[in-house]
């Protein structure tokens, strides 16, 4: 129901002619789950209370917790992630969405469980539900997205990748390898696709500050869908009445 709203919203003949049809950006933030760590238990039932009203005693520092052999009892969906090294490791979900580059809209919403090949996975189902069939297009994304097979795959589907190059230096010295080639980094276009993809954080942020959804209310994977595609929409609908009064 939320992906129909969307699409039904951005057929209208005023919102079409906001959106651009070549150029889409990409991204996805970290939506933490309505689950405390305390539910994240062992999946074969060794760690449960001793009885009801008690909490098992546990020693967070040496349990070694995974997704394999944890799950929430509360959000079995919920996965534990960190976005980044150094920040700590929580229940949550994958929030994406893909943006059209002329006006900043977002022209797809998605949620999924939180994995490391999540944010690329979801970038090829969105961007190929969102451009005409066989179009070329061009689609920028931060440096997470440089990696060499969904590079590959952007380009055997026609589709340009505008990422920014993961430039980690090894140990060594030697800075990592990147699949996004001089034929693409060299033209212009390149440069404004850099410079317009940070616009999704605008729709992130709103969402989590105005739109509540920093931690879910709901869930279950489907649920925490539609509530995040809903918060996407609910920018698109604010931002759209100023863009349709600005002069031509």
């Amino acid at each position: 129901m939320a992906r129909e709203f969307l699409a039904t919203l951005l057929g209208l003949g005023r919102v079409k002619r906001l959106l651009s049809a070549d150029h889409f950006s990409v991204d996805g933030t970290l939506i933490e789950a309505w689950a405390s760590m305390k539910s994240f238990r062992r999946k074969d039932g060794s760690d449960e209370p001793p009885g009801p009203g008690r909490n098992g005693e546990r020693d967070f520092r040496r349990d070694k917790r995974s997704n394999e052999t944890h799950a929430s009892t509360t959000d079995p969906d919920a996965r534990l992630f960190r976005k980044a090294n150094g920040q700590e490791s929580r229940l949550a979900y994958l929030g994406h969405a893909l943006m059209e580059n002329r006006n900043g809209l977002i022209v797809d919403a998605q949620m999924s469980h939180a994995t490391g090949t999540a944010e690329r996975e979801t970038a090829l189902t969105m961007i190929e539900r969102s451009r005409k069939p066989g179009k070329r297009v061009t689609l920028g994304a931060d440096k997470l997205f440089d990696a060499a097979p969904f590079v590959t795959e952007l380009k055997a589907r026609q589709i340009t990748p505008h990422i920014a190059i993961n430039g980690t230096v090894s140990k060594l010295g030697k800075p990592r390898k990147t699949a996004v080639d001089g034929r693409t980094t060299r033209h212009g276009g390149y440069a404004i696709s850099q410079r317009i993809r940070k616009r999704i954080e605008e729709a992130f942020g709103w969402a989590k500050t105005i739109g509540g959804i920093a931690k879910l209310k709901v869930r279950g994977l489907a649920r925490a869908d539609a509530a995040f595609t809903f918060r996407m929409i609910a920018y698109n609908l604010i931002r759209i009445p100023k863009l349709i009064a600005q002069p031509t």
